[in-house]
């Protein structure tokens, strides 16, 4: 019989992602390969163990890359807004007015659909894995998947099923049209952590093929959920969770010293993790899969099945590619000039370099983060090499690449530009009283809202003025091809790079935000102590990707002593956002430590035209009830329950 893939959690049945793995074969990589049928007996055989495996590995590229869950955990907080060419998707995050979030709006449904049925496959996994002749270390990957699906689902959805259909945790193979919620404490301490904590057990220390699941690994997710749960317990704004249950916040010290300890334990064991040099090795493309990489959503630019379907262009609602990068990227194309020859020219195209890629104008970053008392502001500019390793800030020509043979286009000031020169850049706020945003003649960027400033030749335009419709792009999750050959290459497809998931940096906050939160400290490892590993490793920089230049710049001093003496939660979060910036951990981060509403609730950004510079203070409306996520419509819609039970499954919020 064919398997059905139903979008109720509960009709879950028997899903291997249609495919099958040799694990012991001398490949280095997850062996993917088609399948067109199943039946449960077949996930009683090794292979289709084996296929089940893989399958927790593959569903990895639709959940990350994925442009909408991006949204949903970036927009709305205070990183992004919705852009200029925004569709409801974005406008409802925002929950500033300009779209309504609920149970239909809310791409929420991205990670339901997905992540239940995972949980199923990880779940027969488990229980037929050991009569199949399964190792107990093989077997270990599929209780981790278990516990990182559902740690997913209950920090965005508040208490979810634990009973797909056949019991709590079992594997079921017959559709059920009926449900029940679990509790947040359930959720956690009858799956999340024993899973985790068996996963730590069982785990080898280095991975069996590059990019599987190990000790630390496992000890990352479980280190992050005790540290979600004892801020639930703790529950300092009194944020309601859903369904309801009584919280013991005594219990709270004991998950953040849990936190504490298992975090620092991989720290002195990295084994087989260690951080890059430098933030920008973390994130050059060259340089994907690097060893403070933990885990990714992969995809491979020259595998039919490595990408999760055929070619890279967008397959649309299901997509597996990796295209988040597009909605962080405005339309730098409209940039214009006039070349030697006189004929208009766009000096900037669309190619596929991590700097620039497909511009699809979705979501602007906010420009308070980038002025004074923003976590980029302009003192942190200076010796944060992170800041040039986060954003495209200079915008190169690129012209020649399409076969243009003009010697060169005007800029500002009537000043030449040449091929690979700079033709706009972001500059700091300090700058702004410099700079003449009046339309000059024979500028050619008058429209477009662009400044000069005496003496350069590119244009320009403050921080302070970031708007919807143009803002520096997120350089890290940016395109990456090899066959470009000298030209443009292939922009407008989804990117072959893999997405990061997880990092062993995190290692370091976590323990530091443990610590703040009153966790007894083990050595020197305190809260200052663990932030400034990164901090220090951040003032390094050997290359400045924005002048693609070779540098030697060490303010690590500087960094560290710019550090408080006494970290706050603030300062992590600052921390959080100058690390992890743009790559979805955002509203986790801001929900999990109940600041949503205080750094987030405003926000600065100019309008969404060309010209629009002045900045407008836009008010959310963050209620206690958004901390969850609304259940989607179609889960409500597929269940066969009384209507007031159907009504009680939805988060309160969005009871309507």
């Amino acid at each position: 019989m064919k398997t059905k893939s139903i979008k109720y959690i509960i009709a879950a049945g028997l899903l291997c992602c249609g495919l099958s793995t040799t694990l012991s074969s001398c490949s280095d990589v997850l062996d993917e390969q088609p399948r067109s049928q199943f039946d449960p007996t077949f996930f009683t055989t090794k292979t289709g163990i084996e296929g089940g495996l893989t399958a927790l590995y593959a569903h990895l590229r639709y959940l990350y890359g994925e442009g909408y869950l991006l949204n949903m955990y970036e927009t709305g907080t205070d990183e992004y807004t919705y852009a200029q060419s925004a569709d409801d998707n974005f406008k409802s995050a925002d929950l500033s007015g300009a779209g309504v979030l609920n149970a239909s709006t809310s791409r929420g449904d991205r990670l339901w659909n997905r992540a239940f049925t995972y949980i199923n496959t990880a779940s027969g996994v488990i229980e037929n894995g050991e009569a199949a002749g399964i190792d107990a270390s093989l077997l270990a990957e599929a209780y981790f998947f278990r516990a990182f699906d559902y740690f997913l689902l209950v920090q965005t959805f508040g208490g979810v099923p634990l009973d797909l259909g056949a019991g709590p945790l079992k594997f079921n193979t017959s559709p059920v049209r009926v449900s029940e919620r679990n509790t947040v404490a359930d959720v956690y301490t009858k799956c999340i952590f024993p899973d985790l904590e068996k996963a730590v057990a069982d785990l080898p220390v280095s991975p069996r093929l590059p990019g599987t699941a190990t000790k630390n690994l496992a000890r990352l997710y479980l280190s992050k959920a005790y540290l979600t749960y004892a801020w639930w317990l703790e529950n300092p704004k009194n944020i309601p969770t859903y369904p309801e249950c009584t919280r013991n916040s005594a219990e709270a010290a004991t998950y953040f010293q849990k936190a504490y300890t298992t975090a620092i334990e991989a720290i002195n064991n990295p084994t087989p993790y260690a951080l890059q040099p430098t933030f920008y090795d973390v994130n050059l493309a060259q340089n994907d899969r690097n060893s403070e990489i933990m885990l990714v959503a992969d995809h491979d630019e020259n595998e039919k099945y490595g990408n999760g379907g055929a070619g890279y262009g967008w397959g649309g609602g299901n997509a597996p590619e990796n295209f988040a990068y597009w909605m962080e990227t405005w339309n730098y194309t409209e940039l214009k000039a006039k070349a030697a020859s006189g004929a208009d020219i766009n000096p900037v195209q669309r190619e596929a370099v991590q700097a620039l890629g497909r511009p699809w104008t979705r979501m602007a970053a906010i420009a308070d983060n980038f002025m004074e008392g923003g976590a980029w502001n302009d003192a942190v500019k200076v010796i944060d090499s992170r800041y040039d390793a986060t954003f495209t800030l200079r915008y190169h020509t690129n012209f020649a690449k399409a076969g243009s043979t003009e010697e060169y286009v005007l800029g500002a000031n009537g000043m030449k530009i040449y091929p690979n020169d700079v033709f706009f850049s972001w500059v700091p706020e300090s700058e702004d009283s410099k700079i003449d945003y009046t339309v000059s003649e024979g500028n050619g960027n008058g429209n477009l809202g662009l400044g000069v400033m005496a003496g350069r030749p590119d244009f320009v335009v403050a921080v302070n003025h970031i708007s919807r419709k143009k803002y520096p792009i997120n350089w890290k999750i940016g395109m990456y091809r090899t066959d470009n050959n000298g030209g443009l290459g292939s922009p407008n497809g989804g990117s072959p790079r893999p997405w990061s998931i997880a990092k062993f940096s995190e290692f370091y906050l976590i323990a530091a935000e443990a610590a703040v939160k009153g966790a007894s400290v083990s050595g020197s490892w305190t809260a200052r102590e663990l932030v400034n590993v990164l901090r220090a490793r951040a003032g390094k920089q050997t290359f400045n990707q924005n002048d693609n230049v070779a540098v030697n710049i060490d303010n690590s001093k500087a960094m560290t002593d710019a550090t408080p003496a006494e970290i706050s939660i603030d300062f992590i979060l600052d921390e959080r956002m100058r690390e992890f910036w743009g790559e979805g951990y955002r509203w986790f981060d801001l929900v999990r430590t109940q600041t949503w509403n205080e750094k987030a609730g405003q926000y600065r950004i100019a309008g969404s035209g060309y010209t629009d510079k002045d900045l407008e203070t836009v008010t959310r409306t963050i209620n206690p009830g958004h901390y969850l996520r609304p259940i989607p419509q179609t889960q409500i819609d597929g269940l066969i329950m009384e209507d007031a039970a159907k009504k009680a499954y939805q988060n309160p919020e969005y009871q309507n």
